[in-house]
């Protein structure tokens, strides 16, 4: 199954996250030095496990954002992404085909007049073969 990480080690993981991002890194050394600098923690244990939590989340933030952790470049990062607007739209469309079906309803609906639209011309099918019927074995 695994090791379950306790809450506490979780949420102090997430807070030391969000208050020392810029010094963090991959590595569990550094990040459990850069912890004992910072904090005071009751033991080794606990120290390490808080590291090493650390150390894996840092990983996943590089993949991408991570849900319970708010920093100021994650923020600016979505920020960015929510407010992007490309040059040109993917939906706009100079014409629209459609087939002669469709322009006829379109006509008696008194929408034929519809700028862009191109009546695409019909295409007899390709003949399909028949299918033979079974014989059943005896």
């Amino acid at each position: 199954m695994g090791r379950v990480r306790t809450k506490t080690v979780k949420k102090a993981s997430r807070l030391f996250i969000e208050k020392y991002y810029p010094r963090l890194t991959l590595d569990f050394q550094t990040n459990k030095r850069l912890l004992t600098e910072v904090s005071i923690c009751g033991s080794k244990r606990l120290r390490n496990k808080i590291a090493g939590f650390t150390t894996h989340l840092m990983g996943r933030i590089q993949k991408g954002p991570v849900r319970g952790i708010s920093f100021k470049l994650q923020e600016e990062e979505r920020e960015r992404k929510d407010n992007y607007v490309p040059a040109e739209s993917a939906l706009k469309t100079n014409s629209v085909e459609i087939d002669g079906e469709t322009h006829a309803l379109l006509e008696s609906m008194n929408f034929g007049k519809i700028a862009g639209l191109k009546v695409r011309e019909e295409r007899p099918e390709a003949p399909t073969r028949e299918r033979r019927e079974r014989r059943p074995r005896a």
